[in-house]
């Protein structure tokens, strides 16, 4: 028999399909999972063991909402993500992809929505961007020395881009022509028969455009009438893909025409649909009830295959100065945003008529809002003044007298972005984060790698949902067992989305992380900064679960143990375009005897 590549032994296995987890030594050939044994296995010459004892072996992590795609063209090991055991990512969610439109389109649609250096966005698709479509994009992809495997929606903003142009695409008063729409269908599905999941697409329009021509328009796809979605939809559900999207956050909410879409009543079949965002919201606390509810009650009456997407985690989000997204959803704090030039912002925070507009703004209590708008919420971490450290927005406004808006310009116009806040805007309240990881309703995901640098890191929010899970069972008191956590974040989104993963059986792609149970400690809950060489060396915020994911596999070959990535990684393929609908092992076996040639 031909000896094993990698045998991982005595660990706590399980497959990803909810099943309990056993005690079992896995055999791994030519990137597949070639044995699931109670009986030891043999040990070649040229094996590589993994010692599992007391460990879990479990599939790869299947994270569904990234925003790599400008950074996987420069750095595909993506190791932010594989550290933490995602074996596959999620890329052009949220309407953005970097498919059809040119480098400059991306730079604008995707830099100030998901706070990232337009210049380096801009440089990357320029000196990468070989493709003209979803076939040579996906070819594009597989040339590079992937680290985790790649699946990808295309997004709705880059293909009205294309057809409309950004100018017509933002304009409201732009109406596609029947030609048109039925050009942005032919691509959608020329993206479906390149494997892609389907469409991303975003009707929030707080997400505004970077650039100087058209800057502070909101996204493309936010100035599609219903007509075009409704079209659009209507391959989705004939072909069987997904619609991942977000509703409308203002005073005309739009989530029922969402569940509407996705009903089959009347229809052949439902549409499967995911959207942001499922969370137990701080501004308003009432709405985690329709969060727990909705989503069950209609795919069991209105036949609907309606997801929310759960951040299983505390939504905390840092902030330099006044970048920080949520201040997008109202008028003062997108004027500031607007202006780039550090000079003219600071001389409209200094404004008076300016911040009584903020503050009014601020304590309009019936606005439509993701942030719940309390200073006194709003912890200081970093200031040249070390006294202000630790203290509240709030607090330092009580102790100067001044209204706590004031108290918040007044130190942004002082210290700009050397001054460090943070604050919780959602998943706050234990008992419910429990009820929303639980629900049926939701799937594990919005973790937002690779966007928002300085504001937040969820890389490892598997690990982090298993720490919780794992209290929970030591303290008798359980939300969900191991392996229906381990289910959430594999199998399950896997089997929804239709890709070749997230299971370890035998015949299945040795996509796996060994978890060492010991290390889920408060250690995986910590925050870290590590320089981004791609973006010029902009620090990012990173998490570290080193003493918890202990090793990650991937396509068969070991990348990633005991806090440090093998040689290779990063310059050897490892992992591949996943085509929806498709399996990928013969093509991860090529890639495995191309990796060893």
């Amino acid at each position: 028999m031909t000896e094993f590549d990698i045998v991982v032994n005595g660990g706590l296995w399980f497959d990803g399909t909810g099943a309990a987890g056993q005690r079992r030594n896995l055999g791994i050939r030519d990137g597949v999972v070639a044995a699931v044994s109670a009986a030891a296995l043999p040990i070649g010459p040229d094996t590589e063991v993994i010692d599992a004892a007391g460990k879990w072996v479990l599939p790869g992590f299947v994270d569904v909402h990234t925003h790599y795609d400008a950074e996987a063209l420069v750095s595909p090991g993506l190791p932010e993500s594989v550290r933490h055991g995602v074996t596959t990512v999620v890329l052009g969610n949220c309407s953005l992809s970097t498919v059809y439109s040119t480098p400059r389109e991306c730079a604008d649609l995707f830099s100030r929505v998901e706070a990232v250096p337009r210049e380096s966005v801009l440089r990357i698709l320029e000196e990468n961007k070989t493709w003209r479509g979803p076939a040579e994009y996906v070819d594009a992809l597989n040339s590079l020395p992937l680290g985790p495997n790649v699946a990808g929606f295309i997004g709705h903003s880059d293909i009205r881009t294309h057809v409309l142009g950004l100018g017509r695409g933002t304009d409201k008063k732009t109406k596609p022509t029947a030609a048109e729409l039925d050009r942005m269908g032919s691509m959608l599905t020329e993206a479906i028969d390149a494997g892609f999941l389907g469409l991303s697409s975003m009707t929030n329009a707080l997400d505004k455009i970077d650039g100087d021509e058209y800057r502070s328009r909101s996204l493309p796809s936010t100035y599609a009438r219903w007509r075009e979605f409704r079209f659009l939809n209507r391959i989705l559900r004939d072909r069987g893909k997904i619609l991942q999207s977000a509703p409308t956050i203002n005073l005309h909410p739009n989530v029922a025409a969402f569940f509407v879409e996705s009903s089959a009543i009347g229809r052949k079949k439902a549409l499967k649909t995911s959207l942001l965002s499922g969370a137990d919201s701080k501004a308003y606390p009432a709405i985690v009830y329709f969060m727990l509810t909705a989503a069950p009650l209609l795919n069991r009456f209105a036949k609907t295959n309606f997801r929310w997407q759960h951040l299983p985690v505390p939504f905390t989000v840092y902030a330099d100065g006044i970048d920080l997204v949520v201040f997008e959803e109202f008028g003062a704090g997108a004027a500031a945003l607007h202006l780039k030039n550090e000079v003219e912002r600071n001389a409209l925070l200094q404004d008076e008529e300016y911040r009584r507009w903020f503050r009014k703004d601020y304590d309009n209590k019936y606005s439509p809002r993701i942030w719940h708008r309390n200073f006194y919420d709003a912890v200081i971490v970093g200031c040249p003044d070390e006294t202000l450290i630790g203290k509240t927005f709030g607090r330092v406004g009580d102790e100067r007298g001044v209204h706590p808006v004031d108290a918040y310009l007044d130190l942004v116009v002082e210290y700009g972005r050397t001054l460090r806040w943070r604050t919780t805007v959602a998943n706050h309240r234990p008992k419910f984060a429990d009820r929303l990881a639980a629900s049926p309703g939701v799937q594990m995901g919005f973790g937002d790698a690779g966007a928002h640098l300085r504001n937040m890191a969820f890389y490892n929010y598997p690990i982090r949902l298993l720490k919780r899970v794992n209290d929970a069972q030591s303290s008798r008191k359980p939300f969900l067992t191991i392996e229906r956590a381990i289910h959430r974040l594999t199998g399950e989104l896997a089997d929804w989305y239709g890709i070749d993963a997230g299971h370890l059986r035998e015949g299945d792609r040795a996509d796996l992380v060994v978890v060492d149970p010991a290390g889920l400690d408060a250690s995986v809950d910590g925050l870290f900064e590590e320089p981004v060489p791609e973006y010029g060396g902009l620090r990012r915020m990173v998490n570290r679960s080193d003493a918890a994911a202990v090793a990650t596999v991937i396509n068969g070959r070991l990348v990633y143990r005991e806090g440090e990535f093998t040689p290779g990684f990063g310059v050897e393929k490892t992992g591949q375009f996943l085509p929806a609908g498709a399996k990928a092992r013969e093509v991860g076996r090529q890639v495995r005897v191309g990796s060893r040639a």
